[in-house]
């Protein structure tokens, strides 16, 4: 029987559960489903080939998985000490928190997993080349808030960012995490929030905040504008109808999607139309999707 099998971000499972057919089987936030890679929004991670072996010791299990591929991520569902001991004998495989704007890792990582003492689930091909789905970064404490972490990801998994001196527009931008992200890389930003930004990040050079409802803000307010960006607290639907005013511009989109529960999930059908655009659920967003649509030039 063909299956794939979906790693849900840490206590979404029940958003994933909703959109994924044909379940057999549920080990935590783990779920095996029939048929070939299904297309879901609230996957960490997906294991594109899973296959159960069974295996006699310890040994048998690490030489099973090295006949498979070299590097492994064991996710600790059950027998979580009998998993440490196999994965002692895999080749050793310690990621470090990478600086921003690294290089994603190129290198394949298969994930398993122990479904009992004497059986294990592996798949050597996933979506993503980070342990359980979730990049770590070289933190920082000079942001107000870890939201930054989210654009961090975002530019390293597209390998696409501001420019120097490029204009970017970000509303919902209090206290001002993603906007100094953007003063990282040297762009000009207007900051527009009805809340004040931190005061720290509102005297950093190039931002200007606009104190004021960014819905009510239009293209022609911006002659020039490279980057659209939001983290704002808002419906999606909202920003939906207020994006439908932006999208003829040849610019780069990105915008978070924040949702209220476990409903409301039919917009994201609405976002998915756009053309040339592409929805993600990143390591660092939390009941959250983020959506991107890059211009042509990117």
């Amino acid at each position: 029987m063909t299956f794939s099998a979906y790693l849900a971000p840490l206590d979404l499972e029940e958003s994933l559960r909703k959109e994924l057919k044909g379940i057999t089987a549920q080990y935590g936030r783990l779920f095996l489903a029939e048929g070939p890679v299904q297309k879901v929004h609230w996957a960490q991670n997906i294991w594109h080939d899973p296959q159960i072996y069974s295996f006699k010791s310890l040994s048998d299990a690490a030489k099973k998985l090295r006949s498979l591929q070299k590097l492994w991520s064991f996710y600790p569902y059950g027998q979580i000490r009998k998993g440490a001991l196999i994965t002692s004998q895999l080749p050793y495989f310690s990621p470090k928190p990478l600086p921003f704007l690294s290089e994603v890792p190129s290198a394949p990582l298969g994930s398993w997993t122990l479904l009992d003492e004497n059986t294990l689930l592996a798949s050597p091909t996933c979506s993503s080349p980070f342990a359980q789905g979730e990049i770590q970064f070289e933190e920082t404490k000079l942001p107000p808030s870890r939201a930054y972490l989210k654009l961090w990801e975002l530019f390293t998994l597209l390998k696409v960012w501001p420019k120097p001196n490029q204009v970017c527009l970000e509303i919902g931008a209090s206290p001002g995490s993603w906007t100094w992200v953007l003063n990282q890389l040297q762009a000009k930003i207007f900051a527009v929030d009805r809340a004040p930004l931190d005061p720290a990040i509102a005297r950093l050079p190039n931002v200007s905040f606009l104190k004021k409802d960014a819905f009510t803000l239009t293209p022609s307010d911006f002659p020039k504008l490279d980057w659209l960006f939001s983290d704002a607290i808002c419906y999606p639907e909202k920003l939906l109808v207020w994006l439908e005013k932006w999208l003829n511009l040849d610019i780069n989109l990105a915008c978070t999607l924040k949702f209220q529960g476990n409903s409301g999930y039919e917009i994201i059908q609405e976002f998915e139309k756009i053309p040339n655009s592409q929805i993600l659920h990143l390591s660092h967003n939390k009941h959250e999707l983020t959506w991107v649509k890059l211009s042509k030039n990117s």
